[in-house]
């Protein structure tokens, strides 16, 4: 029994040793596909952000970093992206390219009936058919791109989107009554390992309830994570990526009185850049 147990052992440990290399030159395999796929991205972030369709967007890149942001959101090219409310196009610019011919790029518009204010309504009802007007002007080339609005969003779609994106229009989400009907629909565009980026105008942690109901642009951390999770949601992770310390995020006027608005300009502004912003991912629960 002695010299079976230790034959037995000695067969063991050969066929390890035999089977070690071959599961490593596996690894290493699929450890230079991912540094592949990593380079490819890093590649077409590159390309996008460098395009010169991007001229005059290029001063805004330092502030609100849209490679390490969608990094951050884990967008890649290939995927369906939603871009919620892409107003002027700043991200559709750098998502299009970025995405290529393989993904795709949905621009999506809430819906006017669910506002609660004829300002609200009007704002919302035009959105898709200015961003249909002004989209062939920015020169796209990359991901197709579809803009719908979210009353009438196409069954096929449903389920399918990897990530949708909102960047700085939580408050507006918030402000004009829409937040529940436009989280669910988002929620029931995301495909079941989908997750929900957004970036938003962040206030003080003490500031005032007053203050931070959509109305100055600015919402608190807490209460935009508490929203969101009560729609269906569960928080993976936030980023400082956005962050400005510097920004007192308590202006009279809102966050309109930092650039690029610049509404009511005041000289003692001038030097804080863009607002401080939370930077948070989401994934369906």
């Amino acid at each position: 029994m002695r010299y079976l147990l230790a034959a037995c052992a000695t067969a063991a440990m050969t066929t390890a040793a035999m089977a070690t290399p071959a599961i490593a030159q596996h690894q290493h395999g699929a450890g230079d596909a991912q540094h592949a796929a990593h380079g490819a991205s890093q590649h077409a972030m590159m390309t996008a952000l460098a395009s010169p369709n991007r001229t005059e967007d290029m001063a805004r890149d330092a502030w609100r970093h849209p490679a390490e942001t969608l990094a951050f959101f884990q967008v890649e090219p290939g995927m369906t992206v939603v871009d919620y409310m892409p107003a002027g196009g700043w991200y559709t610019r750098v998502l299009v390219p970025y995405l290529g011919a393989q993904g795709n790029y949905v621009g999506l518009t809430p819906d006017p009936a669910a506002a609660d204010s004829e300002r609200f309504a009007k704002y919302f009802g035009g959105l898709a058919g200015n961003f249909a007007e002004a989209a062939p002007g920015w020169n796209l080339s990359g991901a197709p791109v579809a803009i719908h609005g979210s009353q009438d969003i196409p069954e096929e779609l449903k389920g399918t989107a990897d990530r949708v994106l909102v960047f700085r229009e939580m408050h507006n989400l918030l402000r004009s009554g829409v937040m529940y009907t436009e989280l669910t629909r988002i929620r029931d565009l995301l495909a079941d390992d989908g997750m929900l980026g957004i970036v938003q105008h962040r206030a003080k942690a003490d500031a005032p309830g007053d203050y931070t109901l959509g109305a100055n642009g600015y919402l608190r951390q807490d209460d935009v994570i508490a929203l969101v999770e009560a729609h269906g949601f569960e928080l993976v992770d936030t980023s400082e990526i956005n962050a400005n310390p510097t920004d007192t995020a308590d202006h009279e006027g809102g966050v309109w009185q930092l650039p690029p608005s610049w509404s009511g300009k005041k000289p003692e502004l001038e030097n804080i850049g863009e607002s401080d912003r939370m930077t948070l991912l989401f994934r369906k629960r």
